[in-house]
């Protein structure tokens, strides 16, 4: 399974790909977006265009976007907002189910501790994709988030499969007491 994970950002949003096989993962693509100068409108439609290159060129299966958090700067804060639109918007458009994490999660995920900071992250996106060459923090970042999808994903199957088993088990054994009450019956009945 490819998974694509989104940092949402105005200026820039970072990208990363990984692909899952079981417990296995490994580096696809990573990179970073830019808006540019101008106005808000024009910058969040330069994101939109290029995150739609990326998902096409990179056909994810699932993705993850990162939440923002509130800051002082309410008109900041409400930009993020905007942007992380975008990251929500363009592989939702593709089809493709997508994840949000908080950044405490994503980073207790990815480092074990829910307050890492930045060279943390890097530290560990590069310990679970050796050899990999970042295009900087934002993808890092996003990298991060796809890895943390990449295990509650993992987390998901796991419990699925563990509770279809127990469906079964709880299945065969209503059969066998059905199976064991028209044995009885039919033995009531053949002594009548």
């Amino acid at each position: 399974m490819r998974v694509m994970g989104i940092d949402p950002g105005l200026q820039n949003m970072g990208w990363g790909v990984i692909e899952v096989e079981g417990t296995r993962i490994r580096h696809v693509a990573n990179g970073i977006v830019h808006s540019g100068q101008g106005e808000l409108a024009t910058r969040l439609l330069r994101l939109y265009d290029q995150m739609r290159a990326v998902v096409g060129a990179q056909m994810p299966d699932a993705a993850a976007v990162e939440q923002t958090f509130v800051n002082k700067d309410a008109a900041g804060t409400l930009k993020l907002g905007q942007a992380r639109a975008i990251a929500l918007l363009v592989p939702a458009q593709a089809g493709i189910p997508i994840g949000e994490y908080a950044p405490n999660a994503v980073k207790k995920a990815v480092v074990g501790v829910g307050h890492a900071a930045k060279a943390q992250i890097d530290h560990m996106v590069r310990l679970h994709l050796p050899g990999i060459n970042l295009a900087g923090p934002d993808a890092a970042d996003a990298l991060a988030v796809a890895i943390c999808h990449a295990h509650h994903l993992q987390s998901a199957t796991h419990l699925t499969a563990a509770i279809a088993k127990a469906e079964d088990r709880a299945a065969e054994e209503r059969a066998n007491l059905a199976r064991a009450e028209v044995a009885r019956a039919l033995k009531a009945g053949v002594r009548r």
